[in-house]
């Protein structure tokens, strides 16, 4: 067992203890941590039992499961307190996590990685790279479109309706969810190559065919109960949000851009961190822009529908200055993407540009408690 996968198992007592302090008279600031700190562990084995059976099933049906489940932890969360009616606080954590996966995860990547190695070369084909640096990067620019357009229809109309914001959001949360089809389409089958995919692969056998029938099964089961404490957590998590708020006096701003993408883009943070450390910078660079894209173009558009079909109305109506940021967080992102190569100081860029984010975001009085 790898010291990682020790830690994570150490850190799942944060689960029964979230648990029980939910029931006890208890700073709510105390139990919402504990909360986060549950989150952690949780998401971490769920990405794991998914890798796990995405090898077993196959690069193509492997992928689409990747695809799905990649920010499940992100999902969960989202739609618990989306159900408790923290619709702002629900569009915040999205923005924040795609900012800490690109300047976070991808800033510790490079500068760990820059540390061992004066330049830190990116060892796909270089014509292969430079072909899926351009895509994702237009990926990124058409997200923050996406989420520019109804600030802009706000500030062009002399009378906006929210009927007319809704109607918008849930067209423009059909249209990214076909660019995520379609991005999907391209980078598993028409153009996998780029992305160095087997088309041909077969899935990974272990054993005999009745061993690996038993082992798929056993992680199904897995995922399936681990997706189930972490509902019951996220649960928790939100449950004690609105109090913890109230006694910390940080704003709803904050708390979501910030404070609950630390725990729920933890893993993403930490796996770019080590995949940095191992000289492994394209793989860090694949997981963080790929969840990004992900939140961006399949969970924040599910979560416009769920929301839709609860009777908790959610558009694409973001906070102004947060959308901003997020702007900011792309533009660093693919600037230092451009040159396909890595140093230490492209990481310290994209960790300061967090720093001054966050504290922007500390000190903005927007959704104040």
């Amino acid at each position: 067992m790898s010291r990682k996968d020790a830690l994570l198992l150490r850190m799942l007592i944060f689960v029964p203890m979230c648990l029980i302090l939910s029931r006890l008279d208890v700073n709510p600031l105390l139990v919402f941590i504990m909360a986060g700190l549950a989150i952690i562990p949780l998401a971490a084995w769920i990405a794991n039992f998914t890798e796990a059976i995405a090898t077993r099933i196959g690069p193509t049906f492997g992928g689409l499961l990747n695809a799905t489940f990649g920010n499940a932890t992100e999902m969960i969360v989202s739609v618990v307190a989306l159900q408790a009616g923290l619709i702002e606080v629900v569009k915040a954590s999205l923005i924040g996590s795609i900012m800490a996966n690109l300047l976070l995860g991808l800033g510790f990547a490079l500068f760990l990685g820059g540390l061992h190695v004066p330049k830190q070369p990116f060892r796909l084909n270089a014509e292969n790279l430079g072909t899926v640096a351009r895509v994702n990067a237009s990926l990124l620019n058409l997200v923050v479109v996406f989420l520019l357009a109804p600030t802009a229809i706000e500030i062009t109309s002399i009378t906006l309706y929210l009927e007319t914001t809704n109607g918008f959001s849930y067209i423009a949360s059909g249209l990214m969810l076909i660019c995520y089809i379609l991005m999907l389409l391209f980078s598993m089958k028409t153009h996998s190559y780029l992305y160095g995919l087997d088309e041909d692969a077969e899935p990974e056998s272990y054993g005999s065919e009745a061993r690996g029938l038993y082992k798929l099964k056993l992680h199904i089961g897995l995922l399936l109960a681990t997706t189930i404490v972490l509902l019951f957590v996220s649960e928790v998590l939100v449950s004690s949000l609105e109090e913890a708020i109230a006694t910390t006096g940080v704003t709803e701003l904050f708390t979501g851009v910030i404070l609950i993408p630390m725990f729920g883009a933890a893993v993403e943070i930490i796996t770019c961190g080590i995949c940095g450390a191992k000289n492994k910078v394209e793989l860090a660079s694949s997981v963080a822009i790929g969840s990004s894209l992900q939140i961006a173009m399949f969970v924040t558009p599910i979560l416009v529908f769920a929301g839709l079909i609860m009777g908790k109305p959610m558009n694409l109506d973001f906070d102004n200055f947060t959308v901003l940021g997020l702007g900011i967080a792309v533009l660093m992102t693919n600037s230092v993407k451009t040159d396909r190569r890595a140093n230490w100081l492209e990481g310290i860029l994209l960790l300061i540009t967090y720093a001054m984010l966050a504290a922007a975001f500390f000190l903005h009085p927007s959704l104040a408690s």
